[in-house]
């Protein structure tokens, strides 16, 4: 039986809407205190984006997970009398829930229960913009979605709201069939997408302009930082996931020369594997770039935890091997030798403040020398009228002097590998 259009549609999700929330984390012997407050605290800055207004956080000291419930029974008492006398409306727990432990939650406590993968989910859902963002979202949610199917949704039918925005929202009750046929259609469209972008890429690559990356743990500044080097007008606010779908632009290094700056997704803690597969596409552009401008919020208290996490995501995008620059982000929030600190490590690192605009010529002039080094220095002599040979110098590489002999342009130039070839013709004798 063919399956009609509608069947295929998934809701566009709506706006932020404010619900009252518990936050819940079960702690195991191996968690630290740190470690628990850590991720308590990024939950908050989640639900927060998601629109919840949080009430209550309760946390289970447990040697194991209760198998049914992941709580134990006398913590889920406790939680039911809270949102009796609280008017609580969603329960949001700091990890992943079965399929099995989510519906008995729901009964048990008779409000919505969303965990961590879904909670990210529900926030891409609303952030995502372009056709390929929400593309790439959707895939995850079904993806998400299709193991869960039985015996979870009944509540959050009737309420709507967080965690169940995008498909979850409208096509709770479709079967697996339908499901299982629009994520094999995403994916058919998505590859289109990676396709797309491999041509685009390509040509990218033989016009030899240097591509760099902003990568990063979210909420770190990268969009900030890339309206600062470039004035691209990207969103940057003061929430996670702010930015979902890829910009790239133009960015002039100091002496000349030009490189491809692409804002990317953030990174988070545990980020969901859906997610990583599903903005494969996106984040192909990471792996095929020359360099990558680590973006870390240097006043954050666990700033070399978020360094790590963007590593780990890094290595399962296979993007592990592109040379990487620190780029000490928020740092007009530290004290003087603070920052010292910060640059005396082994990697090649800058400080910047892109709210301020402080540091950023020390940074433009890291990433030149860094493009400049897999470059050869010529000596040219062009006729003025050869306006297309001055435009590909100005292109693909670095103009490091310029001086004017008769109706000819003597130049001293870094540029990459295939633009010296093409430029060979004008190259004096002695170059």
């Amino acid at each position: 039986m063919p399956i009609s259009d509608e069947s295929k549609m998934i809701s566009i999700p709506r706006p932020p809407v404010t619900e009252k929330a518990m936050l819940v984390r079960v702690a195991l012997p191996g968690d630290s205190e740190l470690e628990v407050e850590d991720s308590l605290e990024e939950l908050r800055q989640l639900a927060w984006t998601a629109g919840a207004e949080i009430v209550l956080t309760i946390v289970q000291h447990r040697d194991r997970p209760n198998p049914a419930t992941l709580v134990g029974a006398g913590k889920l008492e406790e939680m039911k009398l809270a949102v009796q006398e609280m008017g609580i409306e969603v329960a949001i727990f700091d990890s992943d829930l079965t399929a099995a432990q989510g519906s008995k939650l729901e009964k048990a406590l008779e409000i919505k229960v969303v965990d961590r993968t879904q909670l990210i989910l529900d926030i891409f859902a609303q952030r995502a913009q372009t056709r390929e963002g929400r593309k790439q979202v959707e895939l995850a949610q079904l993806q998400y979605l299709l193991p869960r199917l039985s015996g979870r949704g009944s509540v959050m039918r009737q309420q709507g709201g967080i965690g169940v925005r995008g498909p979850g929202e409208q096509k709770l009750e479709v079967d697996r069939r339908v499901i299982r046929y629009r994520i094999g259609l995403l994916k058919e469209e998505l590859e289109e997408v990676r396709q797309d972008r491999r041509i685009q890429r390509k040509r990218r690559n033989e016009a030899g302009t240097p591509r760099v990356a902003l990568v990063g743990y979210t909420n770190a500044g990268k969009s900030s930082l890339l309206n600062a080097l470039t004035a691209a007008g990207a969103l940057a606010e003061d929430k996670l996931f702010a930015t979902l779908d890829p910009l790239v632009r133009r960015c002039t290094l100091p002496g000349g020369g030009e490189v491809l700056l692409a804002d990317t997704v953030g990174f988070v803690r545990r980020l969901p594997h859906t997610l990583v597969a599903a903005f494969r596409a996106t984040l192909e552009a990471v792996n095929e770039s020359d360099l990558l401008l680590l973006v870390a919020d240097a006043a954050h208290p666990t700033m070399e935890e978020h360094i790590r996490t963007v590593r780990q995501v890094l290595e399962e995008i296979g993007a592990a091997a592109v040379p990487i620059i620190r780029v000490y982000n928020k740092t007009d929030l530290l004290e003087p030798e603070q920052v010292e600190g910060l640059l005396s490590g082994r990697d090649p690192s800058v400080a910047v403040s892109a709210r301020l605009g402080t540091g950023l010529d020390g940074l433009l002039q890291a990433v030149a020398d860094h493009i400049g080094a897999g470059r050869t220095r010529l000596r040219l002599r062009i006729p003025q009228d050869k306006a297309a040979a001055l435009v590909q110098i100005h292109e693909r590489g670095r103009v490091v002097s310029k001086t004017y002999e008769g109706n000819d342009i003597l130049l001293e130039v870094e540029v990459d590998a295939s633009a010296a070839g093409a430029l060979a013709a004008y190259a004096e004798p002695d170059s």
